[in-house]
């Protein structure tokens, strides 16, 4: 191509070494290198500096010498540990990246008995492999404060945000990459500017391209007024709320949250679909300032939304003691969505025949049962202290995911409550997005009734289980451990006992329309009414509701082919095995 000699290397009688630059002509802003493909002398220069040349033109004139195959002149070695300047500015610019540029701030983090953004990310991802976008970028207050100071004291613009794989050595080598964002606290308090939204889009942005898991770590408040580089009035034309909630259904979102978490983080952490939480966490929609801004008096930040509430009213999924705790079950909460596990142990299941008691009204611990059923420490329960008549859970059998519902008698009888339901149904829709099986454990005496349970909404939130259940994209197995009463039982198996893959009973089982006892004094009110006698009135009852026992046990119901079959309840974890054959 044409060109301006700008340099020549070169001299008449020098020796060439091949690849060694000869001649450097300017073309189209760049320079370009002539060299010579072997050793050789220079006999002549054609050309001069500034002169303009074109395709094809000779420039040297070159003899050949051919020296056993070695050059005449020999290559120096390249000092490797000499780094270059950009190089050496690039190292000194990252380094105010580091927790160790910023001491004060990280030692106050410490006295509160947290860890650092960055370590955060250490723990989480697997060594070595996070990626980080968009780690230069500073407060968007250039305008006000100058460049050095924002380089120090507003690293990332208070979030961090990258790639990372996560859970390898769970999976082996199947690379496990997920998008990773943490917002610093020690960062202008957490505080959400112009440019980390403008990283958190970019990541939610490939999060969606390449079906990324997200785990997000909200910590800080909302928008940052003191971002002044551009005009905005009120900022609320900004995509990152949309873009985060438009992945539901699409990625899982995990949300861990350790501090304050106020207004916009809040209202990130709101749209995940898991949060785990620590112990010192208030969550709220609005800080004190706020609160105090609206006429709504003066509070600590401890005071609005702290953990003990959250995880009651169901915000809160999972608490835990601290961050490091909640990274071990974030991971464990990720997994179930990665896939299954090769190494897995087993309880034996004979422990399971003797767990529910022969006394019919005699309560059982569940979650016992759910512990020897599953695989040994898989067991990940959801919401523990919310809609508590139900627990839901991710479990794995033969290192295989599925997620649980089950009825818990120790709470409201096992009585499906509008919290219950609603959570029960959320967790179902979950499994279904994602494509894991649901298994569910059925006790339940029906759907809570009365003027009490009327008054929170019974009625619509417990027919979120059905609309939930006729629309799952995954199969549905259940196992009645004793009680399938009514529409309760309905909605536990996904809208009705033949809406499964398979329904089966353990001996215990008996079931109706309603509970017995309240069938028979509907049903033969009219009978008993007209016995006088209250001896051979109560004689006339028991006979009626022993017949209904018989009529509703488990095994008379397997005979009319409303369930598939009654087992022993140590068979029943082969049956899940071979439902999980079916599936896979």
């Amino acid at each position: 191509m044409p060109g301006v000699v700008i340099k020549i290397i070169a001299k008449v009688g020098g020796a060439i070494v091949a690849d060694e630059p000869l001649v450097i002509v300017e073309a189209m802003k760049m320079e370009n290198i002539i060299s010579a493909k072997e050793n050789g002398l220079v006999e002549d220069i054609i050309v001069k500096v500034g002169e303009v040349v074109s395709k094809g033109q000779v420039l040297l004139v070159c003899s050949k010498i051919i020296n056993n195959g070695r050059p005449t002149i020999k290559y120096e070695k390249t000092d490797h540990n000499n780094k270059r300047n950009d190089l050496l500015k690039l190292v000194k610019r990252k380094q105010y990246l580091l927790d160790d540029a910023r001491p004060d701030a990280i030692l106050k983090r410490k006295n509160r008995n947290q860890n650092s953004a960055r370590e955060n990310v250490d723990l989480l991802c697997d060594k070595n492999s996070f990626k980080e976008y968009g780690g230069f970028a500073i407060a968007a207050q250039r305008s006000r404060r100058s460049e050095m100071d924002l380089i120090k004291n507003t690293p990332a613009d208070g979030l961090i945000t990258g790639i990372a794989s996560i859970n390898k050595k769970l999976f082996g080598e199947l690379p496990q990459q997920c998008c990773v964002m943490v917002y610093d606290f020690t960062v202008l308090a957490g505080t959400q500017g112009l440019f980390n939204h403008a990283k958190m889009d970019r990541m939610l942005h490939i999060a969606e391209k390449n079906k990324l898991p997200i785990i997000l770590f909200a910590e800080g408040g909302g928008g940052r007024p003191g971002d002044v580089d551009m005009q905005v009035v009120a900022g609320l034309h900004v995509n990152t709320f949309f873009n985060y909630a438009k992945l539901a259904a699409v990625v899982p979102r995990i949300c861990i949250v350790s501090g304050y978490c106020f207004a916009g983080n809040a209202a990130l952490a709101g749209t995940s679909d898991v949060i785990i939480a620590t112990e010192n966490t208030s969550i709220g929609m609005g800080g004190p300032a706020m609160v105090e801004g609206g006429g709504l008096g003066k509070y600590h930040p401890k005071e609005i939304g702290p953990a003990a509430i959250q995880v009651k009213n169901g915000v809160i999924d999972i608490l835990v003691k601290n961050e490091n705790e909640a990274i071990i079950i974030a991971k464990q909460y990720l997994s179930y969505f990665q896939g299954k596990i090769k190494k897995w142990e087993g309880a034996d299941q004979n422990e399971l025949n003797n767990i529910v008691p022969e006394n019919r009204k005699r309560v059982f611990d569940v979650r016992k049962i759910i512990s020897t059923l599953a695989d040994r420490n898989s067991v990940l329960e959801l919401k523990k202290e919310f809609g508590k008549s139900i627990v839901t859970a991710f479990i794995r059998i033969e290192g295989k995911p599925l997620g649980l519902i089950a009825n818990d008698a120790a709470e409201m009888g096992g009585a499906i409550t509008s919290d219950s339901a609603d959570k029960a149904a959320q967790f179902m829709q979950l499994c279904s997005d994602f494509t894991i099986p649901i298994l569910s454990l059925v006790d339940t005496p029906g759907i809570m009734v009365g003027p009490e349970a009327e008054k929170t909404g019974t009625v619509k939130h417990a027919a979120k289980l059905f609309t939930v259940g006729a629309k799952l994209k995954v199969p549905i197995w259940a196992i009645v451990l004793r009680r399938g009463y009514g529409l309760g039982a309905m909605a536990m198996t996904g809208g009705s006992f033949h809406a499964t893959e398979f329904i089966v009973s353990w001996p215990t089982g008996e079931f109706g329309a309603m509970g017995l006892e309240g069938a028979v004094k509907l049903g033969y009110r009219k009978e008993l009414e007209a016995i006088e006698n209250p001896a051979e009135r109560k004689k006339l009852y028991n006979k009626l509701l022993a017949e209904s026992y018989r009529r509703g046990g488990a095994i008379n119901m397997a005979s009319f082919l409303e369930i598939d079959n009654v087992i022993e309840p140590a068979e029943s974890r082969g049956w899940i095995v071979s439902g999980l054959d079916s599936f896979q």
